[in-house]
């Protein structure tokens, strides 16, 4: 085997990573930058660090209620019943029937299964429609604060992020900022609505200055809308899809383990045209290729019977909103307005606290026993320094056992 003889004639070299030990065989400069240089995502230390000190965890953003026990029953039926091999690439059948359904019952689109392609969770989905989208050199704007994912993937596929840093507390795109960074190198857009960290929905305004920016430059929009039906205050969500020349442009990432409080199931879909389904779905099947077929069938049971469950889920994150928001209020923070996702900002300057947001995160998790994520790590530049991100998808004990913890750390930077 001339390949195998040829791997033989490589001496063994010597490189350390950090303060690990050496480690032979390959030169440090031959790893990728990209990952080398990039640390530990803020909600894998924020985590590790609450269960260090013993923390609450307000910080990553999981919900510790609001799922129907009727999906579970029918993924663990699925397990005992159904195929446990692998599914197909795009998807089982069923659930990428469910999830066009779902679409076009909802929103009044016209969506095919055929243009649905199911992906372990909506971070490969991301991958997916980023490195089928992007190549090297082209340029991508992303809305900051952004999901962390965004820049690393888009540096990945060989192209460069754009950040438009958003200002607190309106969070609002201006037609201004998004003309100004377009170059012709521009090739999309990455798109979150409603936003996560800052909790914003944005309104049809604003969806149309992303929309004319995509038709007049010949753009793709990867939306990711994974927050579509965590909703409040009776706000109702538009897919940027069904704006008049967008849904050809579009390249649509939903959730179940947002709209079900699944996280942990990890499945997530893409919806496009035609063109664009068929280059994700290619882009897909070198990545994961299929994820567990008893949570597809479960979440295709969910997606076909489940519209009952939303406006009472909507309900019960509304109301844990409400809670925390009172009694952060009552513990004299001052917080932002929080409409869509399960997260809300407090704004630490304007609540009395000096420190910034890195700092305030850092020794609330080991002093006062609360993790929350500082929200400056959602930006490349322009950060703010005196916002500090919560979920209150949580229950009531949760809420207040985290509340009276924010208010021990308020007491240490306070008095």
């Amino acid at each position: 085997m001339p390949w195998l003889m040829a791997a033989t004639v490589f001496s063994p070299r010597q490189f350390r990573l950090g303060d690990g030990p050496a480690i032979a065989g390959v030169e440090e400069a031959s790893l990728n930058p990209i990952y080398k240089n990039i640390g530990e995502s803020i909600f894998a230390r924020m985590s590790g660090l609450a269960v260090k000190h013993d923390a609450v965890n307000l910080g990553q953003g999981f919900p510790d209620f609001g799922w129907p026990d009727a999906i579970l029953d029918a993924a663990a039926q699925a397990v005992k019943e159904k195929s446990n091999q692998y599914a197909p690439a795009p998807g089982l059948p069923e659930l990428r029937q469910a999830v066009a359904d779902h679409y076009n019952r909802h929103f009044g689109q016209t969506l095919e299964a055929s243009l649905i392609c199911v992906t372990s969770g909506a971070t490969e989905a991301l991958a997916s429609c980023i490195l089928a989208t992007v190549t090297l050199g082209d340029e991508v704007i992303i809305f900051t604060p952004a999901y962390d994912s965004y820049a690393p993937m888009i540096r990945r596929a060989g192209g460069i992020p754009v950040e438009i840093a958003l200002q607190p507390s309106q969070w609002r795109i201006e037609r201004e900022a998004l003309s100004a960074v377009i170059t012709p190198k521009t090739r999309a857009i990455l798109f979150n609505n409603p936003q996560n960290p800052t909790g914003r929905l944005f309104d049809r305004q604003e969806l149309q200055v992303v929309a004319d920016a995509a038709i007049e430059h010949d753009l793709v929009v990867i939306a990711d809308e994974v927050w579509e039906h965590v909703l409040m205050d009776g706000q109702r969500f538009t897919p940027l899809a069904t704006l008049p020349g967008m849904a050809e442009r579009t390249l649509k990432i939903g959730s179940a383990g947002k709209i079900f409080s699944l996280t942990g199931w990890k499945i997530g879909w893409i919806a496009g045209a035609p063109e664009l389904a068929a280059l994700v779905t290619k882009a897909h099947q070198f990545l994961t290729f299929s994820s567990a077929p008893n949570l597809q069938w479960a979440v295709a049971f969910g997606m076909a019977e489940g519209d009952a469950w939303i406006e009472p889920m909507q309900h019960r994150f509304a109301r844990a909103r409400d809670r925390m928001i009172a009694a952060l209020r009552a513990a004299g923070f001052f917080t932002l307005p929080a409409a869509s996702t399960y997260f809300l900002c407090v704004d630490l300057k304007a609540s009395g606290i000096a420190i910034g947001d890195l700092s305030f995160a850092s020794q609330a998790v080991e002093k006062a026993g609360i993790a929350v994520v500082p929200l400056s790590v959602f930006y490349e530049c322009n950060a703010p320094s005196h916002l500090v991100r919560l979920c209150f998808g949580k229950r009531d004990e949760t809420i207040d056992a985290g509340v009276a913890a924010m208010a021990k750390a308020r007491d240490l930077f306070t008095r």
